[in-house]
């Protein structure tokens, strides 16, 4: 299913349809503020079974991470963070970054580094930030890689996505094109802060 949504007004209908997917254990590709993601509700093990088929890899390979809607989800699934650590996250997000922090004991294990670390996300891309606040828990999220492109880029056009994927998916989020650089990967489980991926997102 090809669903267009705007970031202001998306029509409820719509929404509703990708909520009841979600919970039903569906698989959904969606905007992000950088590349599309594909992704689901993080309680059903037969949506991280599934994305891994689609994508081709071994779920030991598997790199997921989380899509909050804002900070205040961050208590309910991560250990406590610094002072520090909380008020550069408040100041770059929303935005373009993927932030590695200790994960506890509410984010399955599946999804969890052999560290119980997990990525973070909070886009500035409010069709997926406004899902995931209605769906009430975390959607995983792993990138969308053109498996064509030699150079390992990204699918950016949503109607060449869904011409990809319309048969392995159950809905597609057209939200517009998408970005071709993914986030900036910031390591926060450390003493010192450390840029592990530097994307679109410049840290402040």
């Amino acid at each position: 299913m090809f669903l267009k949504l705007y970031e202001e007004n998306p029509n409820p209908r719509y929404v509703k349809m990708i909520l009841e997917c979600l919970a039903d254990g569906g698989v959904i590709i969606f905007p992000t503020d950088t590349i599309y993601g594909m992704g689901g509700g993080i309680n059903n093990p037969k949506v991280l079974d599934r994305i891994c088929q689609i994508k081709g890899i071994r779920k030991e390979k598997a790199n997921f991470s989380l899509i909050f809607h804002d900070l205040s989800m961050l208590s309910e699934f991560t250990r406590p963070i610094s002072n520090n650590v909380y008020k550069m996250m408040k100041r770059n997000l929303p935005g373009a970054f993927t932030f590695i922090l200790e994960a506890n004991n509410n984010v399955p294990r599946i999804f969890q580094s052999k560290k119980k670390t997990i990525g973070i996300r909070i886009p500035d891309q409010p069709i997926i930030t406004n899902i995931v606040n209605e769906f009430g828990s975390p959607i995983m999220t792993t990138s969308l890689v053109d498996d064509e492109d030699e150079m390992g880029g990204y699918l950016t056009d949503p109607e060449e996505i869904n011409e990809r994927y319309k048969d392995k998916v159950d809905i597609i989020i057209d939200g517009g094109a998408g970005e071709n650089t993914a986030s900036t990967v910031v390591d926060c489980t450390e003493n010192e802060i450390l840029i592990v991926r530097q994307g679109k997102g410049v840290l402040d």
